[in-house]
């Protein structure tokens, strides 16, 4: 699996969860605060709606409140298994 990480800041936090979890192929989002401390982990399932995902959001903008700057850690998904698990064979 895939991770890559994005600094952000506390007012733009909110605004680049939504958008990585629009891009469709993050499988979790991990936050942390400035110390690299982990303040919260959102598991992406396929089937993630707006209306079940708005809690996250609004706790998400409760922890940009408590300071300026945040990691997120996408770990995103492994283009080369397939759905079942296969090694999908490039050549």
């Amino acid at each position: 699996m895939a991770t890559e990480e994005h600094k952000v800041s506390g007012e733009r936090l909110v605004d680049r969860v939504k958008e990585l979890v629009k891009e469709g192929n993050a499988r979790r989002i991990i936050v942390k605060n400035g110390e690299g401390h982990t303040l919260m982990e959102i598991p992406l399932t396929v089937g993630i709606a707006g209306a079940m995902f708005l809690p996250v959001l609004v706790a998400l903008g409760s922890i940009a409140a408590l300071a300026s700057h945040y990691t997120l850690v996408v770990e995103k998904k492994d283009p080369s298994v397939t759905p079942a698990g296969e090694l999908r064979n490039n050549s």
